[in-house]
């Protein structure tokens, strides 16, 4: 038998069986604290005794190029060494290994593997506020600021937090700068 037991989350009271599994709250047994228990049923269970693990690789059969252990189930298509499940990366229906992935990421060989990417929100978010401090660029960098937001508003952004508001904000500042100018030049040709 297992000597596995389940607490009560309030009073650490040792819970029976009688609790588990209802899939609705009950009171403790013994501090009336309502509670949900869901248990396995293996929990309770006995653990199995292990069995020595058996060999990974037999006689005649080709070894992984990297774990001479493990068994090889695929050559790699880039320079043909054997590898096992674990070193086989497979990508574009290839099976590479790491040095060969590796490889192609750097030559830039590997299609659908990205190395880098453009961050067109923050060129256009950049564009939309240099100009608040310097004034006088505002004339080509706003329309320039619209020209990014619009054109690549659906390429990847960042990788970590991919969101859209920085091509709104760039397009909003653009467009205040290019009203604030139109307001300008009427103003100017109006005198």
């Amino acid at each position: 038998m297992s000597t596995a037991t389940v607490s009560c989350t309030r009073c650490k009271a040792t819970l029976l069986g009688d609790v588990f599994n209802h899939g609705e709250l009950r009171p403790c047994p013994n501090c009336r604290n309502p509670i949900q228990v869901d248990v396995f049923p293996s929990f309770f269970r006995p653990p199995d005794i292990g069995s020595s693990g058996e060999k990974v690789l037999f006689e005649g059969e080709a070894s992984c190029f990297y774990h001479t252990e493990k068994k090889a189930v695929v050559p790699c298509d880039g320079c043909g060494r054997f590898l096992c499940a674990l070193c086989d990366i497979e990508l574009n229906d290839q099976h590479l290994c790491p040095a060969c992935l590796e490889s192609g990421k750097k030559k830039g060989k590997l299609k659908n593997l990205e190395n880098k990417r453009v961050l067109y929100d923050r060129m256009a978010l950049l564009a939309a506020t240099i100009p608040l401090i310097l004034v006088w660029p505002s004339l080509i960098a706003a329309p320039a600021a619209l020209y990014v937001s619009f054109r690549y508003w659906k390429e990847p952004c960042s990788l970590v937090r991919p969101s859209k508001w920085r091509f709104v904000l760039a397009s909003v500042l653009a467009l205040l700068q290019i009203m604030g100018w139109t307001v300008f030049f009427v103003a100017i040709s109006t005198r």
